[in-house]
């Protein structure tokens, strides 16, 4: 079983990346936004305490997240292996996937991080925000307020997935089919 974990800032194309390697791999593409938006919307046990927590304006707890994880992957048995998005964010989340995976007689294979300069990220975003109607990629200040957060909480998973000789590192500037073959490169070396 090939379990990815990809990282990199806002726009720098994890998600468009995923859809490409999901289908290229036959793997199940796991966006803890999509997981959110998914258990918020249906009412879930976990969709509505994440959602109690957010109207609050505090941060879902990294439990209530993990168990989202959780049940994704477990409503996948026949799974050949699974991209987490978004997920871990956090030396502790990253330590808690670790230990579901290991229970599920599975572990992480690599992570890449898909690595671009932040001015093109933000072009990228604002270009984005055009015509997603999301706000958060309209504002300039907002972005590099991401950005900031990125560096401060998950930047340092680096060292932790160096640690176990799974990190990795790519060019995330290009066209997309650039991108998908630095990336394809990789996993086929793996």
């Amino acid at each position: 079983m090939t379990n990815f974990v990809l990282f990199g800032k806002p726009g720098a194309g994890k998600g468009t990346q995923a859809a490409f390697l999901k289908t290229k791999y036959n793997l199940v593409h796991i966006s803890t936004g999509d997981l959110f938006r998914y258990n918020i919307k249906n009412e879930t046990e976990l969709g509505t305490l994440a959602k109690s927590f957010m109207d609050r304006g505090d941060l879902v707890p990294d439990q209530v997240t993990i168990d989202m994880l959780e049940a994704e992957v477990d409503r996948n048995p026949q799974a050949h292996g699974f991209i987490f998005d978004g997920f871990p964010r956090t030396e502790s989340q990253a330590a808690a996937l670790d230990v579901f995976l290991a229970i599920k007689e599975m572990n992480i294979t690599a992570t890449v991080a898909l690595e671009a300069d932040d001015d093109i990220l933000v072009a990228r975003l604002l270009e984005r925000g055009k015509s997603s109607g999301r706000t958060d990629d309209q504002d300039e200040s907002k972005i590099r307020n991401r950005f900031e957060e990125y560096n401060q909480k998950t930047a340092p998973l680096k060292k932790y997935y160096e640690g176990q000789n799974k990190f990795h590192s790519i060019n995330g500037i290009g066209s997309i089919e650039e991108i998908t073959e630095r990336l394809t490169q990789l996993i086929d070396r793996l």
